[in-house]
């Protein structure tokens, strides 16, 4: 209950960043939602019974202030090929907060992926923002402020780092070439960790079939892992460099310019996700490998069965 007192010391000091927490009708007045220590409870006023019990699976979130939408989109849903697909069943949905976090939970009936398609952004480090708000400001590789601009002439020059490395799994080995002259310092980033042992036992926290497999993070849940710089750096994003392929090597972000230690390795072509992700590599050998991760049986994309990197060799 650590978590439960420490709301309570926010809430009575006067956090201004602490929401109060509430409780919401549905549209019916038939039920009541609110925020427990151990999920979001569903009560039905009507029998006096428990109807849901939301985010119960989520036992590190404190959920504070809820809001409920019910009705039926009156816009259709504009995908990729500029088609549009109307949503003619209503999917109520529960958007929820957290203590401490910087987020928002949405919790529904649809699966990821059901809707949508290839529109979303499916591949994200949940970095927590510091303390106060704002994000951290983006650093060189000395230590200087990063400068917002990106000079295309830089990348033709030879870095000096390495080109490829092995990837040691408990599943096998992936060989991996790597582009330090079109992305120095997402390079520099990945192999002074694996150099350091930064990743060393981390388990693949994400894997979902038919798109990629994801690692890099120590906490193991997603929501951990920093550069060698400490905080975030720059992208590095190239137009030439894409998801064009099985086995592209890509950074994992919170969006642009917050890169840190978390990283994907593609099972199919991903398009989408160009612009958006800088590919600083690629598997040469084990792909087999990666197809075994990415096969392996999981639940809420995460596997059953923990697969880990073992050690990284440079090459």
């Amino acid at each position: 209950m650590a978590r439960e007192r420490s709301l309570e010391e926010a809430l009575t000091s006067g956090r201004e960043d602490v929401s109060i927490p509430n409780a919401i009708f549905d549209e019916s007045g038939n039920f009541l939602l609110y925020g427990t220590p151990f999920g979001i409870k569903v009560l039905n006023l009507v029998s006096n019974r428990l109807a849901r019990w939301l985010g119960f699976g989520e036992s590190s979130e404190r959920f504070l202030r809820l809001a409920l939408f019910q009705g039926t989109p009156s816009r259709g849903v504009s995908l990729m090929n500029g088609a549009e697909q109307a949503q003619e069943e209503a999917d109520p949905a529960v958007i929820a907060t957290s203590f401490d976090r910087q987020r928002l939970f949405i919790f529904s009936r649809s699966e990821p992926g059901e809707d949508g398609g290839e529109t979303g952004r499916d591949v994200f480090n949940e970095k927590v923002l510091p303390a106060g708000g704002g994000r951290r400001p983006r650093r060189n590789a000395d230590g200087t402020a990063a400068d917002e601009k990106e000079d295309d002439q830089d990348w033709e020059k030879d870095s000096g780092l390495p080109e490829s490395l092995i990837l040691q799994t408990s599943l096998g080995d992936i060989h991996l070439k790597l582009f330090p002259k079109e992305c120095p310092k997402t390079v520099e980033n990945f192999t002074k960790h694996a150099k350091n042992g930064y990743y060393n036992n981390v388990l693949f926290h994400r894997v979902i079939k038919g798109f990629m497999i994801q690692t890099g993070d120590p906490r193991g849940d997603g929501t951990g892992g920093e550069s060698v710089w400490g905080g975030e750096f720059e992208d590095e994003i190239r137009r030439h460099l894409k998801h064009d392929r099985p086995g592209v090597l890509s950074m994992a972000n919170a969006g642009p310019n917050t890169n840190g230690s978390q990283f994907f390795i593609t099972t199919v072509a991903a398009p989408w996700l160009d612009g958006k992700h800088t590919v600083f590599g690629r598997v040469t050998k084990g792909m087999d490998t990666v197809t075994s991760i990415e096969r392996t049986k999981a639940v809420k994309d995460r596997p059953v069965n923990p697969i880990k990197i073992i050690s990284i060799s440079i090459e």
